[in-house]
């Protein structure tokens, strides 16, 4: 069902525009490419990124977090969180072996350059380049 979010009392959405800024800057992810990996666009991306949460749908929400490697439901815990300190992200190399933190951090630099690759495409296709 396609429901479009307005803003409500108690909803932190600069605290969602800090912790997903945040992200994107510690894994080097620009706005293209978390709009393509995520499958939002790049418009309601940058109203995430501005704290404007009107007419974000909570897969929307959903969306951003799996793309960020967060669990599917972090940025709705962190936007309803009335705390100080809201649940932090699960950390996918947490217990690893260094070797396989390695393997994890090498596969997700080939995921970025593949979604750069075909932005590229997809530009030259459309003729944007």
């Amino acid at each position: 069902m396609y429901t479009a979010r307005g803003p409500v009392d108690g909803e932190d959405w600069s605290a969602v525009a800090a912790v997903v800024n945040e992200r994107m800057a510690a894994r080097r992810v620009g706005q293209q490419e978390l709009a393509q990996l995520s499958g939002v666009s790049v418009s309601t991306l940058r109203q995430v990124q501005h704290g404007a949460g009107r007419r974000v749908q909570n897969k929307t929400l959903t969306a951003i977090s799996r793309a960020l490697g967060w669990p599917d439901d972090h940025l709705s815990v962190i936007l309803l969180s009335s705390g100080p300190t809201p649940r932090r992200p699960v950390d996918a190399t947490a217990g690893s072996s260094p070797e396989t933190a390695e393997t994890l951090r090498q596969l997700e630099g080939h995921l970025r350059q593949i979604s750069q690759r075909l932005a590229a495409i997809e530009r030259a296709i459309l003729g944007r380049d």
